[in-house]
């Protein structure tokens, strides 16, 4: 199977290390990886602050990056779900680029997503010897509806104890430019949230989005607190 990968800019820019992980797993599994590195940005920042008119400069050129009918895998379902369900939007008064949003909406797919349902392919060998928490990120629950697929991965990695922390379906705080404009809102939500996560003794909270993985870790480590953060590919990469 041919695929195109795209590396969200927040990926790119502050976790390049889980982008090679993103490779090392997809090369495992047997797919051809195609990578435009002319490849940059979803427009999902701009849009979430409104900007519209930039957003979708963004999205056309997100659009020309990606021309061909395959699959795009994308290690954030923030983005995946962006695209799926707002591009549209953008587009509904431009007939040429409806059309492609159209095409991208069937060919987006969140990387658990792919290899759970797209590929089958749930076990990696990898072993992570730890005791973890999975957080869902709001974007990946309600905006793209993963769930059991970052788990079923989990659930086949030797050594990883996974422990469901109270309230894992509420929001980390995060929220793009949510937890800059209003501050005091966002840091009692991220404390909650970790505060959950150490209820359950678990090393580390493993998320498919490291949006809310930095929001999260910038408190745990303001707080000097014994848990850590994981990227759900920086594990099934470790092999």
């Amino acid at each position: 199977m041919n695929i195109d990968l795209f590396i969200p800019c927040f990926i790119d820019q502050l976790f390049p290390e889980t982008a090679w992980n993103v490779v090392k797993i997809l090369e495992k599994t047997g797919v051809k990886i195609n990578y435009n590195p002319r490849q940059t940005c979803c427009g999902q920042p701009a849009f979430n602050s409104g900007n519209v008119k930039n957003a979708k400069k963004l999205a056309k050129k997100f659009i020309n990056d990606f021309p061909d009918d395959r699959p795009i895998v994308i290690p954030s379902a923030s983005c995946s779900g962006f695209i799926r369900n707002h591009y549209r939007e953008l587009f509904k008064d431009d007939p040429e680029y409806l059309k492609e949003s159209e095409r991208l909406e069937k060919n987006v797919v969140e990387l658990s997503d792919f290899l759970v349902n797209h590929i089958n392919f749930i076990d990696f060998n990898a072993v992570f010897e730890h005791k973890v928490t999975y957080h869902d990120a709001c974007s990946a629950l309600r905006e793209y509806g993963i769930k059991k697929e970052p788990r079923t991965l989990l659930s086949k990695v030797k050594g990883l104890e996974l422990t469901e922390m109270e309230d894992n379906e509420v929001c980390c705080g995060f929220g793009g430019t949510f937890m800059v404009k209003f501050v005091p809102i966002s840091t009692a939500m991220v404390e909650q949230k970790v505060q959950n996560a150490l209820k359950t003794e678990a090393e580390y909270i493993v998320s498919t989005e490291s949006s809310c993985l930095l929001n999260i870790d910038s408190y745990i480590r303001r707080q000097k607190l014994p848990i850590k953060v994981k990227h759900i590919a920086d594990i099934l990469s470790n092999f």
